[in-house]
């Protein structure tokens, strides 16, 4: 017994040996075609890498082409039929090569081409074009100013509420008038701020002192406050154009404080709606005109105006909602895309006079700026050896 039993212990000797064979034949199977898979990955990536770019690349040539269509910058073409050509060295490590062509009627014919090369002289060139129709159109939003509210939809009334206007000035709700769109406006009122020092803090205090804002420039949200109680409060007054590109809140917090727009123009591109809002402007706020408020998302407008406070101001939500609760009663005219939200007891007046030309909207002053719109947008992906 105790012989058979070492004969078969003997027998087992290399079955391990079996099963390492066993799996190095099967690592042989996957490890070829792992390896390849993988490769492929590493080559499809760098390829998307270079697409992405490529299109972030033509995109740019894009708008500077509609910069200098916007500026009437270099040799534009004046003539159906006739075009113009120029290169950008390096966007995002891409050549460009960039033709506007004038189609007629004020439309432009953009194409846009990034070029890859991988500098072997001998390796193709791969490329990524986009083609953009352009349009220019009048930049006069004046209409919007010519009604006490003005909606592309509708408007929301109070049981309570007070408006009066003169004749032929009241309210228009489905306003089937031209209508700024946000890009527009960025168009109109950078000019105001290129070339300021971009504020750098989220927050903007008075800490109780008179002071004067503008031309400013804010990229990214903004709190203007006062942090120091005085009597009498302090005011901010706008000497130049004020854009921001984040939520803006005005007032909301801490000690009261007089805002004289003084004929300018506040305007916010973020686009927020409810329950966020593009711009707020609070209680602790008091505002006095004349000027413009603007922002492409939501308005909500509370601050309190001082009684006797006849100078217009005029409050455009570009592509939202606008709500209206004032303590005391607003003088000026109210625009909103989505819908105008009187609030209860609101008293909303109508200048006698009009706005005259002492404010910053597209259509007052002279002589009056074309806005350039996209009317199409394609992407052609190009291959060239």
């Amino acid at each position: 017994m105790k012989t058979m039993m070492k004969r078969l212990a003997r027998d087992e000797k290399g079955a391990a040996l079996v099963m390492v064979l066993i799996l190095l034949l099967i690592s042989g199977l996957i490890i070829g075609p792992l390896l390849s898979y993988m490769g492929t990955g590493l080559i499809t990536g760098e390829v998307y890498e270079t697409r992405t770019a490529e299109l972030y690349a033509a995109d740019a040539g894009v708008e500077d082409a509609i910069w200098k269509i916007q500026n009437n910058e270099g040799n534009l073409p004046c003539s159906p039929g006739h075009s113009w050509s120029y290169n950008i060295t390096d966007v995002n490590g891409k050549s460009l090569q960039i033709s506007i062509e004038y189609v007629g009627e004020g439309i432009y014919r953009i194409t846009s081409i990034a070029v890859t090369d991988d500098g072997g002289g001998t390796a193709a060139i791969t490329g990524t074009e986009i083609e953009a129709y352009v349009t220019g159109v009048s930049a006069d939003f004046s209409g919007l100013l010519d009604n006490v509210i003005t909606s592309q939809n509708g408007i929301e009334y109070p049981p309570s509420r007070d408006i009066n206007y003169p004749e032929g000035h009241g309210p228009v709700d489905y306003y089937g008038g031209l209508w700024p769109t946000p890009e527009g406006l960025a168009e109109f009122y950078w000019p105001n701020v290129a070339g300021v020092e971009p504020y750098d803090s989220d927050i903007l205090d008075l800490e109780g002192e008179d002071d004067s804002l503008g031309p400013f420039y804010r990229d990214g949200g903004l709190e203007i406050l006062n942090s120091i109680k005085t009597d009498p409060p302090p005011t901010l007054t706008l000497t130049g154009t004020v854009y921001i590109t984040g939520d803006t809140e005005i007032g909301g917090t801490k000690h009261d404080f007089t805002l004289d727009l003084n004929g300018q123009t506040i305007f916010v591109a973020s686009n927020s709606s409810a329950p966020e809002k593009a711009l707020w402007i609070g209680g602790k706020c008091s505002i006095i005109g004349p000027g413009v408020i603007i922002a492409v998302g939501d308005v909500y407008f509370e601050p309190n105006i001082p009684v006797g406070m006849t100078d217009p101001i005029f409050i455009l939500s570009v592509s939202g909602e606008t709500t209206l609760q004032p303590g005391g009663a607003f003088y000026g005219a109210i625009a909103g895309s989505v819908e105008v939200d009187l609030q209860p007891n609101t008293s909303l007046n109508y200048p006698e006079a009009g706005f005259g030309d002492g404010i910053n909207f597209p259509g007052f002053g002279e002589p009056t700026q074309l806005v350039y719109s996209i009317d199409s947008w394609e992407v052609i992906p190009l291959w060239r050896e």
